[in-house]
């Protein structure tokens, strides 16, 4: 064992606030694993609620582990760029991989192994973690010696399959509305017969047994929110939103872009209270002076105006997570503005008017153009447009489209300011299991980057800034979202994470990307996830 290891985590720990220390005696040990970093994981609310969730039960004990490279690796795993060239050699892994964040143990002093996964392509960070654990990767070769190991997420609730051979078990909807059934049984069960484990497991409702498939998996998720406040818990300036007290305000979202993962994982819409927000958000202040109002569109909350008015005279600054064009409430826009933004971000998606009602965006050109005036008229000088290219049924004309309402956008920002600045951030469509998109083929590579080439070419001298996810990599995270699992014996064999690895490792396993990722299947042919009811 690595000692300076154990001091980095330990200082880490130091410079935390809420962490919860519990003593191991006749409590089930329970791992919550994000496979990325801590910086970015410690602002996921999802973490953060299972973690207190877990440890506010008295005979169970939730100690956190999250995936750090080595320090030969680069700093982050992340593939939201625009580069093609990311390579991590997972063949030397960091001790940190195998260690809890509060006891420093290793993963193999827990009876239970739960990963929350967000992203497909931290399924790479997940392979890395299973193997550095010294833990069996596949699930049949485990046995009562060996952790429980089990997964839930956004990603595994559209489609556990890929993943599925690694894990005991995967839970398909929210931890809130399984948990509570779940860790009795965890209990009772660990380190008992693991076949009569599993099988208890398997008829509970929501989880997911693959060596006992059950015909049918309906999601679950939780009715009431204020049953379950879900807020900070552990505050750290260590981290990607470090300055702000996160507080969930809704879940689910009534829009129902037919893209859209988040807006069916975690259906119906639904709202934490006006009052629970106020109560949340005055323990939150004795923390930190900006709040994070959290959700896929805050602003949809029947109260938001209320809620940021008193949220105001309470003397808190104010940071949303998602700004929806419409409603774009002035009253919203102008805390957050006042609370330091000097940037917006607005999500158009489409530049043509036919392509956002066939997505089902709810907006119109006369909504964005709008959104961008009460934006200028705020004073914000920096506008992010996101939008998408490889939608289903674009031309070329749809992207001419984009052109045309961005610099439109770009007139009334240099109308109202000077100096006005507007990035473009550009994201390949990619299809989604568990969506209404999800048969749609993702477009061909060679005519992204054309119509991607198109818009740089257009805007670019035009003083508009296009900045673009990768485009293999969305490939990638494509073949990942709609996998069935015999890309198992692909994720098994890749030594470092690379785009030439992918290729090589999918070669060798005789598997076809464009069967994943740009074919568009039939209404009639049968989906690899089936057996989810999302």
């Amino acid at each position: 064992m690595k000692w300076d290891k154990v001091q980095d985590i330990k200082a880490r720990l130091s410079r935390e606030t809420g962490a919860i220390i519990k003593d191991w005696g006749g409590k089930l040990p329970i791992a919550i694993i994000y496979p990325n970093s801590y910086y970015i994981g410690m602002s996921n609310l999802g973490i953060q609620a299972i973690y207190r969730f877990i440890n506010d039960q008295a005979d169970a004990i939730c100690e956190r582990v999250f995936y750090e490279p080595s320090d030969e690796e680069p700093p982050s795993a992340s593939f939201n760029s625009s580069s093609a060239t990311l390579s991590v050699n997972i063949q030397d892994r960091s001790l940190r991989t195998s260690l809890a964040m509060e006891s420093q143990r290793p993963l193999t002093d827990f009876a239970v192994l739960a990963f929350s996964i967000s992203y497909e392509l931290d399924y790479f960070n997940v392979m890395q973690i299973l193997k550095a654990s010294g833990i069996p990767l596949y699930a049949k070769d485990r046995d009562e010696t060996h952790p429980l190991v089990i997964a839930g997420g956004p990603c595994i609730t559209a489609n556990p399959l890929p993943l599925s051979p690694f894990f005991d078990c995967l839970c398909i909807g929210e931890a809130e509305a399984i948990l509570p059934a779940m860790l009795p049984v965890l209990k009772e069960g660990s380190g008992e017969d693991r076949k009569e484990l599993l099988k208890a497991l398997a008829v509970l409702p929501g989880v997911y047994v693959p060596q006992y498939p059950q015909k049918l998996v309906a999601r679950q998720w939780q009715a009431d929110l204020d049953s379950f406040p879900v807020h900070s818990t552990v505050l750290t300036r260590d981290t990607e939103l470090g300055d702000m007290y996160l507080i969930e305000v809704q879940r689910g979202c009534k829009w129902g872009c037919r893209f859209c993962l988040v807006s069916c994982a975690y259906k119906p819409l639904r709202f934490h209270s006006l009052d629970s927000l106020v109560e949340q958000s005055k323990a939150g202040l004795k923390f930190r002076k900006r709040l994070g109002l959290m959700g896929p569109a805050v602003t949809d909350h029947p109260q938001i105006e209320e809620l940021v008015a008193r949220l105001h005279k309470m003397g808190a600054e104010i940071s949303v997570s998602s700004l929806r064009i419409k409603p774009l409430p002035p009253a919203v826009l102008g805390e957050v503005i006042k609370g330091g933004t000097n940037t917006v971000a607005l999500a158009p998606e489409a530049g043509s008017q036919h392509l956002r009602a066939y997505i089902h965006k709810g907006i119109n050109e006369d909504d964005i153009l709008k959104a961008v005036a009460k934006v200028a008229e705020q004073g914000v000088k920096q506008l992010k447009l996101y939008f998408m290219i490889g939608l289903p049924t674009e031309t070329d004309d749809d992207i001419n489209e984009m052109t045309r309402l961005v610099m439109k956008c770009k007139e009334i920002l240099d109308k109202h300011l000077t100096g006005s600045r507007i990035t473009l951030t550009i994201a390949p469509f990619v299809p989604k299991a568990s969506t209404p998109f999800q048969r749609q083929g993702m477009e061909s590579i060679a005519v992204l980057k054309r119509r991607l080439s198109m818009l740089k070419n257009q805007l670019t001298e035009k003083g508009v800034s296009v900045k673009n996810e990768s485009l293999d990599w969305s490939e990638v995270q494509a073949v990942l979202s709609r996998g069935d699992a015999k890309l198992a014996e692909a994720l098994t064999k890749m030594n470092q994470v690379s785009l030439a690895e992918w290729r090589r490792v999918m070669k060798q396993a005789r598997l076809d990307t464009d069967f994943y990722a740009h074919r568009t299947w039939k209404a009639k042919q049968e989906l690899p996830w089936r057996m989810i009811k999302t």
